[in-house]
């Protein structure tokens, strides 16, 4: 091994560590935070422009939420780092799942086969029809 090895795996290492550098500084591959009524809305009215939300349902561990929009279900849940929307039939929404507190929607769909939410109580009583 001679001094022209060291000086390459040098800068080599120098140019790892100022790749690193930028993915720390840029927040690359950080989760994002939880979500709340208001973020649950933003999402919402971004992924669903013009849909005008009648409800929204926001998970208590802030993994996703549900929105009745007429007569469809707006669907958010956490999957990997960040969120998927879908959209399903309002009626599919209303009689999914629950138990011990976890609403399980069946959102039909490879890339996010279902949204768990966890909620209080389900269906809701003043949206049920």
């Amino acid at each position: 091994m001679n001094e022209a090895f060291f000086v390459q795996l040098a800068l080599s290492a120098a140019a790892v560590g100022v790749l690193v550098a930028i993915a720390a500084w840029a927040k690359i591959a950080r989760p994002a935070g939880p979500l709340d009524e208001h973020k649950a809305r933003g999402l919402l009215e971004y992924e669903f422009p013009g849909r005008r939300l009648d409800a929204v349902w926001v998970a208590s561990d802030g993994a996703g939420a549900l929105a009745k929009s007429g007569g469809l279900a707006l669907v958010i849940c956490q999957v990997g780092d960040g969120f998927a929307a879908r959209q399903i039939p309002w009626a599919q929404a209303i009689s999914s799942s629950f138990k011990n507190g976890k609403l399980c929607v069946d959102l039909a769909d490879i890339a996010a086969p279902r949204a768990t939410l966890s909620l209080p109580a389900w269906p809701p009583k003043d949206l049920a029809a």
